[in-house]
């Protein structure tokens, strides 16, 4: 994984730009390379964002890393639709979690919307557990949403996680 940089937007437009694709997104699709790159660099978005790259450097994945409190960290994920299905978005989170357990968090959060069940999957697959059942806690452009809040502890952890 590396730094989002400029050209990125290019290579993530496609997934973004489709409706069904950001059906679970805060926001609808966007609509131009250009409205992307401004959301993706948001100088006052306090997280950080990494672009994961297939063996031709194209990016396969888009991993962002919020700021939270001191020690937990909340992390999410979008997968290009080129390379959804064959193992990158395990792979990657995989990845993403030992970094950020490396670096010093003591805790993972993500947030995902009750419907998006291959995201679920994930996050159980990687050992999050279902913390709590937020209800219409978020309105999207879908409407007012139930979420999931998943954790994942560093000291629950038994190995690697993949």
């Amino acid at each position: 994984m590396r730094p989002l940089q400029r050209g990125d937007e290019k290579a993530l437009f496609p997934t973004l730009s489709d409706k069904h694709q950001c059906l679970y997104l805060s926001r609808p699709a966007f609509e131009t390379e250009d409205e992307l790159w401004d959301w993706l660099s948001d100088p006052d978005w306090p997280g950080r964002t990494w672009i994961a790259q297939d063996a031709e450097g194209v990016a396969a994945r888009f991993v962002a890393v919020p700021g939270h409190e001191e020690g937990v960290i909340e992390i999410g994920y979008i997968t290009c639709a080129h390379r959804q299905g064959v193992g990158v978005a395990r792979e990657c989170t995989s990845a993403l979690v030992e970094h950020l357990f490396a670096e010093g968090a003591r805790k993972l959060t993500a947030e995902v919307d009750i419907e998006n069940t291959p995201s679920i999957r994930l996050l159980e697959r990687l050992g999050f557990t279902r913390e709590a059942h937020l209800r219409e806690h978020e309105t999207t452009h879908a409407g007012l949403r139930d979420v999931y809040w998943y954790g994942l502890l560093e000291s629950d952890r038994v190995g690697p996680t993949g």
